[in-house]
């Protein structure tokens, strides 16, 4: 059961927010400062929740949105705090020891399921937020993979260790990406889909990869002796970005009922293989995998835009701000009715500059 809807009250960028997905593709687009990769993170956090053995809900938000000395109250939406703040100062009131007011909230659904973690005030004082619906919501548990902008598997060895005993400055997401990519193979064989999705991802790396330890390396087709591999902090991060998409769908992470959260997959990449990428993602949405990704990128919404299937489920999720500063979101199932596309507008701008000098106008 795929995740179905989301929604958002005083929470970071968001005023309010409610957002339907698709259980195919989500594509999300907008300026910087939308909250494109807040909405990932909340979902994120909504499938880890979802695993019996797992942290609730809230504590999994603030470990992967790590905010300063790992407070949730900082995860407040600052002009509705602001706002809250002033009108009980203007009113000289103080809110009574027995009474709380809903401060935020975060729901995230799937049909008729839902998990929600909410922060309450009381004379100004945060509550631990406390998750509702996780009994319901943890009977049938989903497989959530978080890909960060940040490559890590060159930096893999001795990062859990460090992470677990010491604390570091990484967002939770780094250390789950880590885990997920050092699990063993399944041992079952893979199905001739994926089998066929490996073939094209090992052709444009040029082999497969293996770990040594804790290094991945990449092992060169036709090839299996380690002295003939490439440990990826020698390999360039684009080619470590479909390693790493490689090892995910070999050891079981992308797989019927789960789903992908992938940040900006085009940095570092080289824009030859962005079509590379779309059509693993689009056969992944084929297979059941629901994929959520966050991009700034004209040539990957183009390449979904081309290479998409009338049965494919693609959405495209458009965030922008509003005429009072209010983060809002526009989906359409069609690339060209996005609206606002900032995207195709910049790329619009350089063609229109390029037009106008060729002429001999200014550019």
């Amino acid at each position: 059961m795929p995740l179905t809807s989301l929604h958002l009250q005083n929470f970071t960028a968001f005023a309010e927010l409610d957002l339907a997905f698709s259980p195919g593709v989500n594509i999300l687009v907008g300026a910087n400062g939308t909250g494109k990769t807040h909405v990932m993170k909340v979902c994120y956090a909504a499938c880890e929740a979802s695993k019996p053995t797992a942290l609730p809900f809230h504590e999994k938000l603030v470990n992967v949105f790590l905010p300063s000395g790992r407070s949730a109250r900082r995860l407040v939406n600052r002009k509705a705090l602001l706002e809250r703040r002033g009108t009980l100062l203007e009113r000289n009131l103080e809110a009574p020891a027995t009474t709380t007011q809903t401060l935020t909230s975060v729901e995230v659904r799937r049909n008729a399921l839902s998990i929600r973690a909410s922060m309450r005030v009381m004379q100004f004082r945060s509550e631990r937020p406390p998750t509702q619906g996780k009994g319901r919501w943890d009977n049938s548990p989903i497989e959530g993979v978080y890909i960060p902008v940040k490559e890590m598997l060159s930096n893999a060895p001795g990062f859990l260790a460090l992470y677990e005993e010491r604390e570091i400055h990484f967002e939770e997401v780094y250390r789950d990406i880590v885990l997920r990519a050092d699990l063993p193979f399944l041992r079952e064989q893979p199905s001739e889909k994926h089998k066929t999705l490996l073939s094209l991802l090992e052709e444009q790396m040029g082999g497969s990869v293996k770990r040594y330890d804790q290094e991945f390396h990449l092992m060169p087709q036709g090839t299996r002796l380690q002295s003939n591999s490439i440990e990826f902090t020698l390999l360039a991060e684009g080619i470590r970005k479909l390693g790493l998409l490689w090892l995910l769908i070999s050891n079981g992470s992308l797989r019927e009922g789960s789903v992908l959260f992938w940040d900006e997959p085009e940095t570092n990449l080289n824009p030859k293989l962005f079509g590379v990428v779309v059509d693993a993602l689009l056969e992944l949405q084929r297979q059941g995998v629901q994929v959520f990704i966050a991009t700034h990128n004209y040539v990957v919404l183009k390449e979904f835009d081309l290479r998409m299937k009338q049965t494919d489920n693609v959405l495209f999720h458009s965030f922008h701000r509003t005429e009072e500063g209010e983060v809002a979101c526009n989906t359409t199932p069609d690339y060209l009715a996005i609206n606002p596309n900032l995207i195709a507008e910049a790329y619009d701008n350089l063609y229109d500059r390029q037009i106008e000098r060729s002429i001999g106008g200014k550019a």
